[in-house]
């Protein structure tokens, strides 16, 4: 009789528990929450397709007003005041795009453009910490000089004794 319980509750544990131990089952959804219709084909080859599509798009840097009009009407609202607008072709290289064609032209090219985004950015550094430490000694001197205002102001309201 008790070889039959110990092998009843060992079968229950590996049915019931250990399966919710190796693979525990989520919560259920609450009472409020509807669930999606699945979608029709059509609708899955629509989203596949569009996805697609702006993942393809996403490796090039500008993806045009087809696929993100929004962001283009915007840019047209706000024209701006002197009719002026800047070229891609006016625009000065940025760094990155220094470093990618300097890429492309093998180590000899890179080496010289590398050095000079250092030195750049060595020289912020640089401005960065000599500005600070310029402002640093400006707060000190005028602490100091609130410090020295107090003290004769003190010194000079109390009498000193006769000696």
């Amino acid at each position: 009789m008790k070889l039959r319980v110990v092998c009843r509750k060992l079968y229950d544990y590996v049915r019931y528990d250990l399966k919710e131990i190796a693979f525990p089952s989520s919560l259920p959804d609450p009472p409020d929450m509807k669930k999606r219709l699945k979608l029709s084909w059509e609708e899955r080859i629509w989203v596949l397709k569009r996805a697609a599509r702006l993942y393809a798009a996403s490796w090039v840097r500008d993806i045009g007003p087809d696929l993100r009009p929004d962001d283009y009407k915007n840019d047209d609202m706000t024209d701006e005041p002197n009719g002026d607008k800047e070229t891609t072709k006016g625009k000065e290289p940025s760094t990155l795009e220094d470093l990618a064609v300097a890429a492309r032209g093998g180590m000899e090219t890179l080496r010289p453009a590398l050095q000079r985004v250092y030195m750049t950015r060595a020289a912020s550094y640089r401005d960065a910490l000599k500005s600070f430490i310029q402002g640093y000694q400006e707060g000190v001197q005028q602490v100091m000089e609130k410090i020295e205002d107090s003290k004769t102001k003190e010194d000079g309201d109390i009498p000193k004794k006769p000696t």
